[in-house]
């Protein structure tokens, strides 16, 4: 127990100088089972969590949809999405922030990654939103809070990792995250109309279009539509599983970028290195979080804490609503994949004991996380967004964000309130 506390310690502080997160959790992990075992078997866990975590058919879902989301991304759908949305809603009070919700949602079922949605829609949304004059903090802070769906809507990257680390089914919590996702755009939908209600002047109405132009603009989605359909309904549907899903989805998506004329050799060339330099450093973190995990396990230190929660006799509700409030707060000083990593070998099996549905629970931990990508100091994000438009304060984007924030927390009352939100679809399958 003490050595896991002093492990625990020495990553923290590993962290803290910045050190990268799969070196701060595998070096204490490796010096802890040094310290606890010796040489041969700290030697022999290093290499068979490596070999096998690199080697696992259920791992290769993983660069199959980054990949797929890259090839989407260079497809350039985003402005077809935002387009198609903005005939539609362009002409409401704060229709222009709407449209951006909605075209994100949609990204984001072909994408898988927030910080992607997020300078997706940034590239197509903000102008349009600046050249009607919409306020700076709600035009970046719906960019920035619509992208954050982009791990919810399957496929999303974060449940794979979930998943993963859990021995979670992937295709269920892919199914999991569709109705959360789709409750969540109408939360932040709900919250630009708060927003251009409090403040009609931040969000003016943008020009009506008629019904042709808006079936001539759906068109254009069809064939994003039909590759989310495709990938997503035969998951359900039980023809394929999710690593067969993301070979469809990778093979579907080059076809669209290739039929749009958006590929060249170099580009190609270029999106191969991404998808192989993103799926690198995801298995270089999660194999240094399995080494943690396994450490910590083994001094004793996830039994111990599920014991102490256990005797507090709280509850059910009173566990989750405290696992929430320390998501929040962690949240406020971790990025997303770190807080995943960084928790469950110590929140999951707290949970299991407690009896929660590890597929509904997952929804909860993202919806957090999500919550994290756009809350003050450290709202990747946020961020994210002050890179690609430099000339808008840090501040501004943080305060155009409240009231998303709000409607986030919204949805982990409704979520925890109502659990058949996450589970009704899975239990179908």
């Amino acid at each position: 127990m003490t050595a896991a506390i002093v492990a625990l310690v020495a990553m923290l502080a590993l962290i803290v100088v910045e050190v990268p997160i799969a070196v701060a959790m595998a070096l204490p992990g490796i010096a802890g089972f040094l310290w606890m075992l010796g040489w041969d078997p700290t030697a022999y866990m290093v290499a068979e969590t490596t070999f096998s975590t690199v080697n696992s058919y259920a791992l290769s879902v993983i660069p199959l949809f980054i990949l797929m989301g890259n090839l989407i991304n260079e497809a350039d759908v985003s402005r077809e999405l935002y387009d198609a949305a903005y005939k539609f809603v362009g002409h409401l009070k704060g229709g222009l922030a709407i449209a951006t919700v909605i075209a994100c949602a949609a990204f984001a079922a072909v994408c898988g990654s927030s910080l992607a949605t997020a300078a997706a829609m940034s590239k197509v949304a903000y102008p349009s939103m600046k050249r009607y004059g919409y306020a700076d903090g709600l035009a970046a802070g719906s960019i920035a809070s619509a992208g954050t769906l982009g791990i919810m809507i399957p496929p999303s990257v974060a449940f794979m990792v979930y998943g993963i680390m859990t021995q979670t089914d992937i295709g269920k919590l892919f199914m999991a995250g569709v109705l959360p996702g789709l409750l969540g755009a109408l939360l932040y939908i709900g919250a630009v109309l708060v927003a251009v209600t409090l403040r009609p002047q931040d969000g003016p109405a943008g020009e009506r279009s008629s019904w042709r132009e808006r079936f001539l603009a759906l068109r254009g989605t069809a064939t994003v539509l039909g590759l989310f359909l495709l990938v997503i309904g035969g998951m359900y549907g039980g023809v394929f599983t999710p690593t067969e899903a993301a070979g469809i989805g990778a093979v579907g998506a080059f076809v669209i970028a290739l039929a749009r004329r958006k590929l060249s050799w170099r580009r190609l060339f270029a999106i191969l290195a991404d998808t192989a330099a993103t799926t690198t450093m995801l298995f270089f973190v999660l194999v240094g979080a399995l080494i943690f995990s396994k450490f910590i396990t083994i001094a004793g230190f996830t039994q111990a804490l599920t014991g102490w929660f256990t005797g507090l006799e709280i509850g059910p509700l009173g566990l989750i609503l405290i696992i929430c409030a320390l998501y929040l707060v962690l949240g406020c000083f971790l990025e997303s994949m770190s807080m995943i990593l960084l928790t469950l070998p110590i929140i999951f099996p707290i949970v299991s004991a407690a009896g929660f549905d590890p597929v509904w629970f997952g929804v909860i931990m993202i919806t957090l996380i999500e919550v994290a990508l756009i809350t003050p100091p450290v709202g990747m994000n946020v961020y994210m967004m002050h890179t690609l438009l430099p000339h808008i304060p840090m501040k501004t984007i943080f305060a155009g964000v409240g009231t998303f924030v709000a409607a986030d927390v919204v949805r982990i009352i409704l979520l925890i309130a109502f659990p058949a939100i996450a589970t009704f679809l899975p239990s179908l399958m």
